[in-house]
């Protein structure tokens, strides 16, 4: 048979070579709902273990509000379970118009078009709207999955350097003999938590003639005065061309993405979006809590105000510990390590303290940038963050890297 001995071996020593390397991802079993607090069972066997939450992208902690939760129940009631169906078979029904409403009102654009996911937008959206005529000017620090969606669109690809803005200027200058120029980055880069230059993107786009795209996962809810994304941060709502998001991170963090932006691009990704097309729509429940979120972010911005006070207190008291992290005004903060098995030694002893985080290592971050990524929640209190500083400070000392940079841990651990 194809799955031979030889076959086994071969798969099995590349397991044991990821392991070896210190590379190898084990999941943790949470045993309740998503919150700043969790219990967690890991290693897996083992009693759940009550512990704070520093690693979820809950940013508004709206995953398990009584009244999202309410509205999901209800959904489940009136709409049922699924669709069992794509959208432009007898998959569309009128709540799934609604979503798409409050989205494009909220988002500020004049049409949005619902995913199963974001990976599902960011999939289908360049090959539904550019052709081989063409060209996609990406940042180097995109998202995987527009990395994915940019290799199954047939137009160009090309780069710049992160953020780097005259690179940016080159890379249009040298590609004005194309149709369509569009320009492709991050609202805010999801292992760095560095904001966009949005303002200045578009200013080179209006410039240069070209379209541009924005993925707003790690924004939609909470970057901006009003929570809209780094559009609004930036001051240039009504300017982007495309904008993808997710519903599985701020906006509830159940799953759910969607395309929002020029009517005439929405409806090219309606027409020919093959995620869109092919895959079963979001399921009611998922809709009716999403509905009940889009209300509760409209009402009032105390939760975003809340994060963005949460977020600029653990940078504070991680940066007066002598941790080394990236700086930002997202409430993605980077904790640098620089060494795989380093991040997954700090991560374990941790988790032994009470803290819940992941380490972040090759290929999920470059070779030589292994972190732990630590990410804020409105659903932090005062004595989570002083729990887990405390946690922070004991096994950094453990490790001897406070007050260290890049080069003194590098040269005390390896890459």
């Amino acid at each position: 048979m194809a799955y031979s001995k030889e076959t086994r071996e071969w798969y099995e020593n590349e397991i044991s070579g990821i392991r070896e390397a210190g590379l190898f991802k084990e999941e943790r079993y949470i045993h309740s709902p998503q919150a700043a607090g969790i219990a967690v069972e890991f290693p897996v066997g083992a009693a759940p273990k009550q512990v704070i939450n520093l690693c979820s992208n809950n940013y508004l902690g709206l995953s398990s509000h009584p009244d999202v939760v309410k509205a999901a129940h209800e959904g489940l009631d009136y709409r049922g379970y699924g669709m069992s169906s794509v959208r432009f078979i007898c998959g569309t029904q009128d709540i799934h118009r609604q979503l798409e409403n409050k989205l494009t009102e909220f988002l500020g654009t004049e049409d949005t078009l619902l995913f199963p996911s974001c990976m599902d937008a960011n999939a289908g959206v360049f090959e539904a709207v550019l052709t081989e005529k063409d060209v996609m000017i990406a940042d180097r620090l995109v998202h995987a999955s527009i990395v994915d969606g940019m290799r199954l669109c047939k137009a160009m690809q090309d780069t710049y350097k992160h953020s780097d803005m005259a690179h940016l200027e080159e890379k249009l200058q040298e590609h004005q003999d194309k149709r369509v120029r569009m320009v492709i980055t991050d609202g805010v880069f999801s292992m760095d938590g560095d904001l966009v230059k949005l303002d200045q993107i578009v200013a080179l786009a209006e410039k240069y003639n070209a379209m541009v795209f924005v993925d707003e996962s790690h924004a939609s809810g909470f970057i901006g005065k009003t929570g809209r994304g780094t559009h609004e941060h930036c001051g240039v709502v009504g300017k982007i061309d495309i904008i993808t998001t997710t519903l599985g991170k701020a906006l509830g963090g159940a799953s759910g993405g969607c395309v929002s932006g020029r009517k005439e691009l929405v409806e090219m990704c309606r027409q020919r979006a093959r995620p869109f097309l092919f895959s079963n729509t979001v399921a009611p429940v998922i809709v009716s809590g999403a509905l009940k979120v889009m209300d509760l972010i409209s009402q009032t911005t105390a939760r975003r105000d809340k994060l963005e006070q949460n977020t600029i207190c653990w940078r504070k008291l991680l940066t007066e510990a002598g941790f080394d992290i990236k700086e930002g005004e997202s409430p993605i903060v980077p904790v640098m390590l620089y060494n795989a098995r380093l991040a997954q030694d700090i991560a374990r002893d941790l988790f032994a303290e009470g803290i819940y985080v992941v380490g972040f290592f090759f290929p999920v971050v470059p070779k030589g940038q292994a972190r732990i990524r630590t990410q804020m929640s409105a659903a932090h209190e005062t004595h989570h963050l002083d729990k887990a500083i405390a946690a922070f400070i004991k096994v950094g000392k453990k490790h001897d890297i406070l007050g260290k940079g890049k080069k003194e841990i590098i040269a005390m651990y390896g890459q």
